[in-house]
């Protein structure tokens, strides 16, 4: 039975026990970010971030902050165990997330929350409206800041990369206020479904270090 994007939207606030959540809807729940002229030296500066080619490998100061990592990343695994189902695909996907969201300067349990809104976890959801993979970027992106080639927002950095950036850029042209960033993001600026949406699943991936 499909569900629609009104009925999974209003499934992320649930019941009053938080019983009903959007991470059970299965199709991908994405808008469509709107293709926006973009000044040369935004152009130039997304392009540098997207095409920065160091490699997904966490960096730590110290082996408690390495140890906090692990134990975060084993947390999440088994949060994520049902929809990544093997090991290595959960290792290098977790790994890849927190690099990027470190990366661009964003709350790591917020865009797990935005992943399960917009496709659940789905490497190869595909939109109504075109946009792709676990982050579910537009095309137009790839032409806009990348090498044009939208299949290359299938591949797990690609996508979250792409996704990581947008949305700081988003964040950016809106001075910080996350609720105008997440709906420029679904193209749904002003309006609070989406927004409402991602911070209730943000919820899910919540963490707290017991070894703090």
């Amino acid at each position: 039975m499909s569900l629609s994007r009104r009925q999974c939207l209003g499934a992320a606030f649930g019941t009053a026990t938080g019983a009903v959540s959007l991470g059970f809807c299965r199709p991908a729940l994405a808008g469509a970010q709107i293709e926006e002229p973009l000044i040369d030296s935004v152009r130039s500066a997304l392009s540098a971030a997207i095409h920065n080619s160091a490699p997904p490998v966490p960096e730590f100061q110290d082996t408690q902050s390495r140890m906090a990592y692990l134990r975060w990343r084993v947390t999440m695994g088994e949060k994520l165990q049902k929809r990544i189902p093997t090991l290595i695909a959960r290792t290098d996907f977790l790994q890849t997330l927190w690099y990027e969201t470190k990366r661009a300067g964003l709350d790591i349990s917020l865009v797990l929350g935005l992943i399960q809104v917009e496709s659940n976890f789905r490497r190869w959801a595909i939109s109504s409206a075109g946009a792709r993979g676990y982050m579910q970027v537009m095309p137009f992106w790839t032409k806009a800041i990348g090498d044009g080639n939208p299949a290359s927002l299938f591949h797990m950095q690609t996508n979250l990369r792409f996704g990581c950036v947008i949305l700081r850029h988003y964040l950016d042209r809106e001075r910080g206020d996350l609720f105008m960033a997440l709906g420029r993001y679904n193209g749904s600026r002003g309006r609070s479904p989406y927004p409402d949406a991602v911070f209730a699943n943000q919820r899910n991936w919540a963490f707290v270090d017991r070894q703090d």
